[in-house]
């Protein structure tokens, strides 16, 4: 018996959902609709269950539906068997608010890696093409799920970084410099930047042969990529990187060194797939890292994270399709939930691999 899943998913005013109810499956649930009907919407509302938060817009005032001051979403879970309701809605007041059965948390941070879940979906592609922040984000999103301690290690150091920066103009505004001050902000970011680097680097290192072994399953062994975990910790001590970079940084008013600039090097055939990639190989690239990401957050976790398969099949061929619906059908994973713009297709595809999934059809209740 699946360890999670989703029974039942309840919205009011969600974005282009006035009002929606809809029962899943334990297992494989197809949303189909045009585009526009509310399919990742749907999702959305699901990711936000899980995270108290949009996967697409960060401002919660404009994930309300047009016209009305407020949102909520109710989520009827079946959890290491006993049934859990989990309940956010917000108001245009700027008020949110996070309940599990029934009773409120008091900081959402608590609420994260409770639902674990992990979402494969078109703008991934950033994940390539995008800035290091993002790539940050992506091992950051992984950790927190699993570690609740990286989460405030992570939070404590932002708020260090913040304040050794605002430090660093000021002492350009009023013409004087204050070593002491400086050094414990030094101090923060020191404690809490190491922790971070070892969990950045421990991860990478458990997520790698997995990543391999799945982009291999997926293309059918034809080419072999590599992630490589890079940052400034790796052979210099902290403090030291502070203490050489003091001038720099005094002069930019910003620190120049640290985890905040770490990064990941996505390479395909020893070449970086940002530049060489093709569309198919870049989309079969991150498949692999979000499946592997699901691997290892079951493995720490020991529940099955959710999976969301949002609007994934373009750019790929029918081989790599048909290889990811098998994969992803087997009893490895839990709960699953994919959107596309056609039923028949949906249909085909899994008919072909035995398999008969739920399928829910939306159509947008805004017009």
């Amino acid at each position: 018996m699946n360890e999670m899943y989703l029974r039942k998913l309840s919205l009011l005013n969600f974005k282009n959902h006035p009002e929606r109810n809809a029962d899943f499956s334990d297992r494989i649930n197809a949303i189909v609709g045009d585009n526009g009907s509310g399919k990742t919407n749907l999702l959305d509302a699901i990711y936000y269950l899980s995270f108290g938060k949009s996967f697409l817009n960060p401002f919660d005032s404009q994930n309300t539906t047009h016209g009305s001051e407020y949102f909520m979403i109710q989520g009827y879970y079946f959890r290491k068997g006993k049934d859990e309701k989990l309940h956010v809605g917000f108001s245009n007041q700027g008020k949110k608010l996070c309940k599990k059965n029934d009773k409120a948390y008091s900081r959402l941070a608590d609420h994260i890696g409770h639902l674990p879940l992990v979402i494969i979906a078109p703008y991934d592609t950033e994940l390539i093409l995008g800035g290091s922040d993002l790539r940050r984000k992506f091992m950051d999103g992984i950790i927190a799920q699993y570690d609740k301690t990286y989460l405030e290690h992570l939070l404590h150091y932002k708020k260090a970084l913040k304040q050794r920066n605002n430090l660093l103009k000021a002492f350009r505004e009023h013409g004087r410099f204050d070593e002491l001050t400086l050094s414990i902000w030094n101090e923060h970011l020191i404690a809490n930047g190491a922790p971070i680097f070892e969990k950045r680097k421990q991860l990478m290192d458990e997520i790698s042969e997995i990543f391999v072994s799945t982009y291999q399953e997926l293309s059918g062994g034809k080419e072999r990529p590599s992630i490589l975990y890079s940052s400034e910790l790796h052979d210099n001590d902290f403090e030291k990187l502070l203490s050489e970079a003091l001038q720099r940084d005094r002069t930019a008013m910003n620190t120049s060194v640290g985890i905040h600039r770490d990064d990941l090097i996505f390479d395909l055939e020893g070449y970086p797939i940002k530049k060489t990639g093709s569309q198919g190989q870049q989309k079969t690239f991150l498949l692999s890292l979000k499946l592997s990401q699901f691997d290892l957050i079951h493995k720490k976790h020991g529940i099955k994270p959710i999976l969301l398969l949002d609007d994934i099949f373009d750019k790929l061929d029918e081989n790599r399709i048909k290889a990811l619906l098998r994969m992803v059908s087997a009893d490895h994973f839990g709960q699953i939930f994919i959107s596309d713009t056609n039923q028949q297709r949906v249909e085909r595809w899994f008919s072909e691999i035995e398999i008969e999934p739920r399928i829910l059809k939306i159509e947008s209740d805004v017009h």
